[in-house]
């Protein structure tokens, strides 16, 4: 069992006060860490901007309270009068924002619920409203083009990971897996605002190219719990004051071996973020086993050849498949990279991770058949077979990259009775838990 960071007590889900020098999100970036300030003290949760919809022509707002609003053109808040709990379109018009009848004014948007939760929005989409969600923290409408804009919603990063944690886990999992998840995606969402966030009006996505996040109507009274009693710490690496927060990779379940965050993406190597055998301990997964999968040649070269399109690789004027080989694997056996030769002699290699997104790229857009969606690959961790007309995925193992924390490894030794703290430094060997605010 890993060592509990000095800061934390064993004896209880309370934190000693915070470290003086806080969390810096003016970063300087070192590898895939954040750096952290010994000059700048954070005592609240940052913000954390979301974008909840992208281009979006017309906005469904219902309030049971009248909200207030503020525009670029005229940023004195003001009462938005609207009928109690009555749907309204919001719209960007060359003249300015339009709900109903009412002209509000141009420029962003930004409204602020008068109670969290008072009001719920939703998309339209060909005509139709989806179901009306309410969020935590206030809305921003972003324009994007004259007629077209995105939705941002501005929340405190403890409001967001309450709405984060459902959707990441399983809600009957232990109390112990949901705070180990809440102190990863803490860290994640403040590397993710420091770094990519820093240069554009928002920070996550709401789906799996962040976080999974539903807001308000997702909480359960376990979220919001663990969010509580882990607040403000998250994991770091690094010298005693030089701690540095890293982009806290996770995944459903690694198969029994999880990959380097070197092998999946790139870079250097990192401590952290090393391979490790987990003893296949995430066996309870019903993705620990999976396949076969099969995949015509033409459907897969198609997926590939697109990818390449998209990433401006090789790959988009590859030939017809006529081989795909394992490469090499991890000291564990699982797969670092494969090997594509097409009917021209050429030969393609491909990190694991960019073979499994390869292969799964733009598979939505084969027609469903008998009721079931296209063949995509849950993980990299498989072998595969090269048949006349189509590529066999087999022994496959896991769901998801598998790199640093495996959700279902974190339920089961939840189950066994480590801590969250331990669970957390079992996942990123060398880490260690601190607080940022």
């Amino acid at each position: 069992m890993a060592s509990v960071h000095p800061f934390i007590s064993r004896n209880s889900s309370r934190f000693f006060p915070p470290l003086a020098f806080g969390l810096m999100l003016a970063v300087l970036l070192i590898g895939c860490s954040t750096a952290l300030n010994r000059n700048t003290t954070v005592t609240s949760p940052p913000l954390m901007r979301v974008r909840l919809l992208l281009a979006q022509e017309q906005l469904t707002i219902v309030a049971s309270q009248p909200p207030i609003y503020r525009t670029e053109s005229d940023p004195t808040p003001r009462a938005l009068v609207l009928p109690g709990n009555v749907p309204m379109i919001v719209t960007l018009t060359p003249a300015g924002w339009r709900i109903g009848s009412t002209i509000l004014g141009t420029g962003t948007l930004t409204i602020q619920p008068a109670v969290e939760g008072s009001v719920k929005v939703a998309p339209v989409i060909a005509g139709t409203v989806s179901p009306l969600r309410p969020y935590r923290g206030s809305f921003r409408l972003v324009p994007i083009s004259p007629t077209k804009f995105d939705l941002v919603n501005d929340v405190d990063l403890e409001g967001y990971l309450a709405g984060v944690l459902p959707r990441e886990l399983i809600r009957t999992w232990h109390e112990e897996t949901y705070k180990a998840q809440a102190i990863i995606a803490r860290t994640y969402a403040l590397n993710e605002k420091a770094t990519v966030g820093s240069g554009r009006y928002w920070d996550v996505y709401t789906d799996e190219r962040s976080q999974v996040y539903g807001g308000m109507t997702d909480e359960s009274d376990k979220s919001r719990l663990a969010v509580n009693q882990t607040q403000g710490v998250v994991v770091a690496y690094g010298a005693e004051g030089q701690e540095r927060i890293f982009k806290a990779y996770f995944s459903a379940c690694c198969g029994g071996v999880t990959q380097s965050a070197q092998a999946a993406f790139g870079g250097s190597f990192f401590e952290p973020l090393q391979e490790q055998n987990n003893q296949a301990i995430c066996n309870a997964s019903p993705r620990f086993n999976w396949g076969p999968v099969v995949i015509g040649k033409e459907e897969l070269v198609r997926r590939i050849r697109a990818w390449g399109t998209a990433k401006k690789r090789p790959e988009k004027d590859m030939g017809a498949i006529k081989e795909v080989v394992l490469q090499n694997v991890n000291v564990w056996g699982r797969p670092l990279r494969f090997a594509i030769t097409d009917a021209k002699g050429l030969r393609f290699s491909l990190q694991a991770e960019e073979f499994r997104t390869a292969c799964n790229f733009d598979a939505n857009n084969v027609s469903i058949t008998h009721g079931k969606p296209a063949s995509t690959l849950y993980s990299s961790f498989v072998k595969v077979i090269t048949d006349s007309e189509s590529i066999r995925f087999v022994e496959g193992h896991g769901w998801g990259h598998g790199v640093g924390m495996c959700q279902w490894c974190s339920q089961r030794r939840a189950e066994e009775g480590m801590r969250h703290e331990d669970i957390v430094l079992a996942a990123y060997p060398g880490a260690k838990l601190i607080r940022a605010y």
